[in-house]
């Protein structure tokens, strides 16, 4: 496929997987943007939340897999990626209106309103677990939870691994991508 007929939203994230090599930015990259992809591929969401939204690179991915009137919610921490993302969506020519809140997620995610079918966490490692229980109430059955860095960051993530595996609450698995890997975990 030459580069003119990539679409603005593959451009870009090539651009930006080609700036992360350079400056070693932590994106969810080709490798495990494909297997996230995939899962967003499966279950069709039609209510997305993000955690940790980085520069937009994985909202990208999964918002361009999603039907117009899906609902995407991402939630950064840092204003100055947070203001970095929305340009990076905007670029991308989306079919999907994303919110793009900055703040804790600690502290935002008990204001959302409404359910979630498809849920992306890829932010602090160490508090996995903390957000998974906050949001767990707006889960819907069969919700989607993709939880990324699992792999490199096992120790960080281990409560909250321990916990989609053990609760009786999810069926969860692990897909490990060349050094680190993602749990994907349904809610039953």
């Amino acid at each position: 496929m030459s580069e003119t007929t990539l679409s603005k939203a593959d451009q870009l994230l090539n651009e930006i997987a080609d700036i992360a090599v350079v400056e070693f930015l932590p994106i969810v990259g080709p490798a495990r943007g494909k297997v996230l992809v995939e899962e967003v591929k499966k279950a069709k969401p039609k209510n997305v939340l993000e955690i940790g939204t980085f520069i937009g690179y994985s909202t990208i991915l999964i918002g361009r897999e999603l039907e117009k009137n899906a609902r995407f919610v991402t939630i950064e921490e840092h204003q100055v990626e947070s203001e970095v993302a929305k340009g990076n969506i905007c670029q991308s020519d989306l079919d999907v209106d994303v919110q793009v809140i900055n703040g804790d997620a600690v502290e935002i995610i008990p204001t959302l309103a409404g359910c979630f079918d498809f849920v992306f966490l890829d932010a602090a490692k160490e508090e996995y677990f903390h957000y998974l229980k906050l949001v767990e109430d707006k889960l819907e059955k069969g919700a989607v939870i993709v939880a990324d860095n699992v792999g490199k960051f096992a120790a960080e993530t281990k409560d909250y691994v321990d916990y989609v595996h053990t609760s009786g609450k999810y069926h969860s698995r692990y897909i490990g991508v060349g050094d680190d890997g993602m749990e994907i975990s349904v809610k039953l």
